[in-house]
């Protein structure tokens, strides 16, 4: 998982309230349930000594926010007067919380997240095509493209001396307009680093699009005869085969982090090792298992890489400062450009204290099993 994303939150002085709250909208009085549930977080929030200007800020976030049907959540953060993050939940959080912290308390986003892929969906006839594409962070993009050939697109039946004319205007009308949905595809696909092209619709237009794909696209393309863009057609196979795709390229991504974590042989391995390598630049990815009642604490300095497990580790660090271990980590991983990998508890058996690190190289003074 990519946490650039994250920079903003890293690029400000805490201390910073971190909110989740289930913002559903699917019930008569899912109005006012909103209103008492957020109510009683900012209740929290001044108890642990939030500012006003910041509580006003995320007021506006949570009370002004665009509605999304079904259940889904908020997850905003701010400091000093101002909501610096906020995101969509895709789903409600696991428990509405309230959080004032010196970090931002970015956990429960990042687990409820997981693996981010960028996608492209095309669904197409003869005549064009609708597309969407989700970038990694999840933002939607959706074009409509309509092909350049409007004339002759059904090819006739048998009979008649101007057949095998009109059969060739007809095919020369899909390949125009097929050519026109490639740019476009390949276009969308190149603005957001799709790792999935799902190319759906009329079996016939579909195989058009994807011959015409350039190389370096032609393994990412899932092709199928699912969907219509005929008016009222029901894309619920389509929906479920996307969702099918990605979430097995997440899986892809999420194995071979794990096979790149098991070939180093107990390198890496405990939060004292992954702490001494975020230290020293060296983690590529790190590997934490989502645990919401995790409690642990770490220390931090100014700089990304002033992190460890005691504060007399931070010998040129003042005042070091005692923060939660999981925001400890995240923000070394942002400040380091390193990734993330969210596992479930019985994904990772081998992860001593629940973390673990791919690192970028080894040398004879990387810590190895639990130890520096």
């Amino acid at each position: 998982m990519q946490l650039s994303f994250l920079r903003p939150l890293y690029q400000r002085p805490g201390p910073w309230c971190s909110v989740y709250l289930d913002a559903s909208l699917d019930t008569e009085d899912a109005h006012a349930a909103l209103d008492l549930r957020w109510r009683g977080l900012q209740r929290q929030l001044a108890e642990q000594g939030a500012d006003e200007p910041t509580l006003a800020a995320i007021d506006r976030v949570v009370r002004g926010h665009d509605p999304m049907p079904g259940d889904y959540g908020l997850a905003v953060f701010g400091t000093r007067g101002e909501v610096v993050l906020s995101e969509y939940l895709s789903a409600p959080p696991r428990r509405d919380l309230a959080a004032y912290d010196p970090l931002p308390h970015v956990m429960p986003l990042l687990a409820q997240r997981g693996e981010q892929v960028a996608w492209v969906r095309v669904l197409a006839d003869r005549t064009g095509a609708d597309a969407m594409s989700v970038s990694a962070g999840g933002v939607p993009r959706r074009a409509h493209v309509s092909g350049r050939e409007n004339f002759q697109l059904r090819r006739v039946k048998p009979g008649g001396w101007s057949q095998s004319r009109y059969q060739r205007a007809a095919m020369e009308a899909w390949h125009h307009n097929a050519g026109d949905v490639t740019a476009a595809t390949v276009e969308l696909a190149e603005r957001v680093g799709a790792e999935v092209v799902v190319v759906a619709g009329d079996v016939r237009a579909t195989g058009m699009i994807a011959a015409q794909m350039p190389d370096r696209w032609q393994d990412m393309v899932v092709r199928t005869d699912a969907g219509s863009r005929a008016g009222g057609a029901d894309q619920t196979l389509l929906d479920d085969l996307t969702v099918q795709t990605i979430a097995e390229v997440a899986d892809q991504r999420v194995n071979a982090a794990l096979d790149r974590f098991g070939t180093q042989e107990d390198v890496g391995v405990g939060l004292d090792a992954v702490v001494a390598a975020l230290q020293r630049n060296q983690v590529d990815t790190m590997l934490i298992v989502d645990d919401p009642s995790a409690d642990g604490h770490l220390w931090i300095g100014p700089a990304a890489t002033d992190i460890a497990t005691e504060p007399g580790q931070l010998a040129t660090v003042a005042e070091p400062e005692r923060v939660r271990a999981d925001a400890a980590l995240v923000r070394a991983l942002v400040g380091t450009d390193a990734e993330l990998t969210v596992l479930g508890p019985d994904e990772a058996p081998q992860l001593v204290d629940g973390v673990g690190a791919v690192l970028r190289y080894v040398d004879p003074v990387t810590p190895g099993r639990g130890g520096a």
